[in-house]
């Protein structure tokens, strides 16, 4: 962030593989109120489900719209006629349109990480009519999952009397809706995982397990992952099956993230009570049923206990995908491998099936899946992790990347009048991809 005194400004730009990346500093004045204020005050809770978090202002919306604009300027240097822009996320849902405006015909494409929620939820959030308007200046929309598709062609038909083709196709002339899961490289992490074995740390975690089986989440430290409920049907388990206790644990990992929104400040105060809670009361003096570790780890720890772990618990209330949940996966020993359960709720549950699959809101049901996951023989895990990694594998990263850049490409060579930009001639020539992220 920089004081900018109207001025645009490039920070640096880096060699990144075969390209380049450009680093934007966003103007001091407006920051805060952009990014937790209306991005994530607002579009967040509103995209997860959660309209009762709201928290909005006419200051926060314009600050929003002032950073979009800022970075469509910045923008306007690396719209070249054979160029494509990439935009990610809900914290630039206008930018295409901010770049019509001044100008650029080359294709953008958008794609949403999160979810994108039904009418119902989307009419909470202020100006929505205005903010979904502007998306309709991107060529191409991409979702995580048909739900998310399904809910936005809603939207359009049901807000804004737009309708949508069979093929994904906008009636205003320009802009194509389609489903991209995201996935990961999965050759890459399982190889991340296999030499995070030999690492000091895992060598300790595996120790102090003294043979006992251990669980694990990693999430941020967000009221969408269902931390609470997965605590407490933890717990549950133990009043189920007494036997358990002192022979398996659970390790949360729990990254802070917007730490100065209230609803972010509340939910770390609540976990630290249940987990104390918890310990309190059934721990014994050689075990802890919950480790909880509020912090960040590299990729490169996160593998090692990922497949030090007998069964991976992801349980979110709302999710995109949730790559987590794939890497899990990824990281096992394909000669003992672990068991994942998955919230329905999650897009990752519409590829790994193979997974013991709970609602994140039954606290018994999610305590008895837990009991057979730690029970589960060895043929059942292996066949299992068989088929979810045949569908990480074939939904890799790489292919997401590729699919969502030959379908921009493939844009109609003129657009109609009446659409929300003019008409103009598609650019001939290569596509060089530029994004603009912020995860």
């Amino acid at each position: 962030m920089v004081d900018t005194g109207g001025k645009d400004t490039l920070a640096e730009i880096q060699p990144l593989g075969a390209g380049a990346l450009a680093t934007v500093d966003m103007p001091r004045e407006h920051y805060d109120r952009f990014y937790e204020g209306f991005a994530n005050s607002v579009l967040w809770p509103a995209f997860h489900s959660r309209p009762d978090l709201i928290r909005a202002s006419v200051e926060d919306y314009n600050a929003y719209r002032a950073v979009n604009a800022f970075m469509a300027r910045a923008l306007l240097r690396f719209a070249k006629p054979d160029a494509s822009l990439w935009v990610h996320d809900y914290h630039y849902l206008p930018l295409g349109a901010d770049l019509r405006a001044r100008g650029v015909s080359a294709p953008i494409g958008f794609f949403l990480h999160t979810p994108f929620p039904g009418v119902g939820v989307m009419t909470n959030v202020p100006h929505h009519r205005e903010l979904v308007g502007a998306m309709l200046d991107y060529d191409l929309i991409g979702f995580q999952t048909e739900t998310d598709l399904a809910n936005f062609r809603d939207y359009l038909d049901r807000e804004l009397g737009i309708h949508t083709a069979r093929d994904g196709r906008v009636a205003n002339g320009r802009t194509r809706l389609a489903v991209f899961p995201i996935g990961i490289d999965v050759r890459t992490f399982a190889e991340r995982a296999t030499k995070a074995a030999a690492r000091p740390e895992i060598a300790r975690l595996r120790a102090s397990l003294q043979g006992r089986h251990l669980a694990i989440g990693v999430d941020r430290l967000d009221y969408s992952k269902g931390l609470p409920n997965r605590l407490r049907a933890f717990e549950r388990m133990f009043e189920i099956n007494p036997d358990l206790k002192k022979n398996v644990s659970m390790l949360q990992i729990a990254v802070p993230t917007r730490v100065h929104i209230q609803a972010y400040r509340q939910l770390k105060d609540e976990l630290a009570g249940i987990i104390g809670e918890i310990n309190g009361r059934i721990a014994e003096v050689d075990w802890t049923p919950i480790r909880y570790l509020n912090k960040s780890f590299p990729q490169s720890m996160l593998a090692g206990f990922y497949r030090s772990a007998n069964v991976g618990i992801v349980t979110p209330f709302n999710d995109g995908m949730n790559l987590v949940a794939k890497e899990y996966v990824a990281a096992q020993n394909p000669l003992d491998p672990g068991v994942l359960v998955l919230s329905e709720f999650a897009g990752a549950a519409q590829q790994l099936d193979a997974a013991l699959l709970v609602n994140p809101h039954d606290i018994d049901a999610m305590a008895n899946v837990f009991m057979r996951a730690f029970s589960m023989p060895l043929g059942e895990r292996r066949e299992r992790w068989q088929a979810m990694l045949h569908s990480l594998e074939d939904s890799a990263l790489d292919s997401w990347f590729d699919d969502f850049v030959t379908a921009l490409a493939d844009r109609p060579k003129t657009r109609r009048t009446d659409s929300p930009g003019a008409a103009v001639p598609l650019p001939a020539g290569g596509t060089a991809l530029g994004k603009v992220s912020n995860f």
